[in-house]
């Protein structure tokens, strides 16, 4: 498979300009965290409601789980998910962003099609593994990315998979987005995990390595990459005619 990398506009030197050293605050007041009780019930529930118990359990991947995977899998392969797409729909006050400069997160978002990765997960202690996963995906209530079973269709037909899929009554849920937008908030915002330049580069970057392009993330990384280099033009402008 060619090595598309060289013809991203998005860069590693972009998302170093982007990148600030930001200090947790922790949670915000007012803010109301999942209990271990209810990541327990989150588990019970959707091993209770799985559409073939019995078969092998199936997470679709579409952004981090893709390039940072949370738990371990024995087989993966390409699927694509009907009636769902990517998108940055939901804000950020922390991780990829702060309450002073917002980030925006990529979520499963209803309409379109997606392509990712189907992992297929060990049989062994299945409650334990969607009980690390799920502390990951949704800290806060109610939770913004919420794990639903959704088909996901392969090369060798359609299959149930576990998905987490934008809750749009999420307070944090920002709506559909033009592509201008949302590079100008990804152009900016930084939290202490890191920007979400570098998140954009990470996900479009492996999804070219498996041969998956999501035509509307490629020309998102050259906006961003746009954004940067003007915003970078502008400082130093502001700099020289300061001086």
């Amino acid at each position: 498979m060619p090595d598309t990398r060289s013809s991203l506009s998005l860069t590693p030197a972009h998302v170093a300009q982007v990148h600030k050293t930001i200090v947790d605050k922790g949670v915000e007041p007012g803010v109301e965290l999942h209990s271990d009780a209810d990541y327990d019930d989150w588990v019970k529930r959707m091993i209770r409601n799985h559409p073939a118990p019995g078969s092998p359990t199936r997470l679709f991947a579409y952004g981090s789980l893709i390039w940072k995977p949370e738990i371990e899998h024995v087989a993966e392969e390409i699927g694509v998910a009907r009636g769902w797409h990517r998108s940055f729909c939901f804000r950020m006050t922390r991780f990829r962003g702060t309450p002073d400069l917002p980030g925006l997160m990529m979520a499963l978002d209803r309409g379109g099609q997606c392509r990712g990765l189907l992992y297929e997960l060990p049989k062994d202690n299945l409650e334990g593994q969607l009980g690390k996963l799920f502390r990951r995906e949704f800290t806060y209530k109610p939770p913004n990315s919420m794990p639903r079973w959704i088909t996901v269709e392969t090369a060798f037909g359609r299959t149930p998979a576990l998905a987490f899929v934008m809750n749009r009554a999420s307070p944090l849920y920002a709506g559909s987005l033009s592509l201008e937008a949302v590079a100008e908030v990804l152009a900016c915002a930084c939290g202490h995990v890191g920007s979400g330049a570098e998140y954009l580069l990470n996900t479009v970057t492996h999804l070219e390595d498996r041969g998956i392009r999501d035509r509307n993330l490629w020309r998102l990384q050259a906006l961003v990459a746009e954004c940067i280099e003007r915003n970078s033009r502008a400082v130093h402008a502001n700099e020289v005619a300061s001086a």
